[in-house]
């Protein structure tokens, strides 16, 4: 019936206040304590924090060692330079991402190859991976997107063939498990984001972690002066006192403050939110056009604390309906969602035209010896994903009745797509 959609005039499937149940980060009179004892002191410059917590990091995760720095973005951008790519390299990475994940390449004078996404997780496709690596190529930055693990086991078979790093980003994914080990630990160097809306919150920072002592001592000395004259490497040590880099990456100690009382919790509160969100999508099994994002339960991976998360939109299933038109149909339903994920970064002009520091030719292929710039339709999956996923809600806390209601949303919309052509 069509007016029982409430785009067409009918009520609505969302009635129900939501409470906190969006609420994050959670942040309670532990997370302002800690916080206020390095005001008091005056230690917001400091290190000392920050190494307490990086000692915890790398216990959490089960790495030898952890370094922080003041975003995640700069943590991804040392985990390049510590897996030693620079000038002339390339470096492969998918497209459907935030520019955070591999841009930083330019500023150590290498470039991007992008690789192709597997349509069901929107992470790379191991497939297309190979084909791609050439002589100069250096490392394997692989993103846990939305929060779904990569599949990590042939593309370390790759890595390993080629002797390239994997670096992966897990900015989406903190406390995520790929066969029940996780994420960040399973390549050369783990690097995330936590800033203040991510699943592990702590203001705004990021950190790498690695099993590699050299690695992670090329990290420190590339934007953590003040550690410099305690690193082992001989071809470290006579630059001690200045950052490599010339960068100065270290975590505010304000950051590290909260962000070592929300570790504290974030087991617990990663598996409320693997309940509620699982709950979501097993509410909506078996509606038409609709299909969960998400390792399958028997794989042993896991979404971590599902950060961003989405679904993956099946149009030939609904006769056609557009997913704009889905979304809007759901957003009045009272659930505002959008089509899409991030923008394919390949197509961006930034990639093909800019020339950033002056080379006379585009960034991208400034030190590049062919032109490895990938116009559009040279990535026809990723292109094809801006009209094949969705956001969902980001449930914090598991209440059946207000998820319930949240997934009514969709399966009316979809079960009544029929209205909406």
């Amino acid at each position: 019936m069509s007016s029982s959609l409430a785009i067409l005039g009918g009520a609505k499937a969302v009635t129900t206040e939501p409470g906190s149940i969006f609420d994050w980060p959670l942040i309670g009179p532990e997370d302002e304590e800690a916080v206020l004892e390095v005001l008091r002191r005056g230690a917001m410059s400091g290190i000392d924090v920050t190494q307490q917590f990086e000692r915890e990091l790398a216990t959490w995760f089960g790495r030898r060692f952890a370094l922080c720095h003041n975003t995640g973005t700069a943590a991804i951008h040392t985990a390049l330079f510590a897996s030693g790519v620079g000038v002339g390299d390339e470096v492969i990475c998918q497209s459907l991402t935030l520019w955070a994940s591999v841009i930083q390449v330019f500023s150590l004078g290498a470039t991007v190859v992008f690789s192709e996404i597997d349509p069901q997780t929107l992470t790379l496709d191991p497939a297309d991976i190979e084909h791609r690596i050439s002589d100069r190529t250096k490392a394997i930055v692989v993103v846990h997107y939305c929060g779904h693990p990569a599949d990590m086991d042939p593309i370390l078979e790759i890595a390993a063939r080629h002797r390239l790093k994997v670096i992966e980003d897990v900015s989406h994914a903190q406390g995520g498990l790929y066969k029940g080990r996780r994420l960040g630990t399973l390549g050369d160097v783990g690097a995330m984001s936590i800033m203040s809306e991510k699943s592990l919150a702590c203001g705004e920072g990021g950190f790498l972690i690695t099993d590699d002592e050299e690695l992670y001592e090329r990290a420190v000395a590339f934007g953590h002066y003040e550690r410099t004259h305690q690193l082992k490497h001989p071809q470290l040590r006579p630059f001690a006192g200045m950052p490599l880099g010339g960068y100065k990456y270290r975590m505010h100690q304000l950051s590290s403050a909260l962000g070592r009382v929300q570790l504290r919790h974030y087991q617990e509160r990663i598996e409320t939110i693997q309940g509620a969100m699982n709950y979501f999508w097993d509410r909506l099994e078996g509606v038409p056009g609709l299909r969960a994002h998400r390792p399958s339960p028997d794989s042993g991976s896991t979404m971590g604390g599902w950060y961003s998360p989405h679904g993956l939109y099946k149009a030939e299933e609904l006769g056609g309906l557009s997913i704009t038109r889905f979304c809007e149909a759901v957003t009045a339903e009272g659930v505002p969602i959008f089509p899409g994920a991030n923008p394919p970064m390949h197509v961006h002009p930034l990639l093909n035209e800019a020339d950033v520091y002056d080379h006379g030719r585009p960034t991208r292929i400034a030190h590049s010896t062919r032109d490895l710039r990938q116009p559009p339709g040279s990535l026809p999956v990723t292109e094809s994903l801006p009209l094949a996923c969705y956001s969902v809600p980001w449930f914090k806390r598991h209440d059946a009745r207000i998820i319930d209601e949240h997934a009514e949303a969709f399966r009316k919309v979809a079960e009544s797509a029929d209205t909406l052509s």
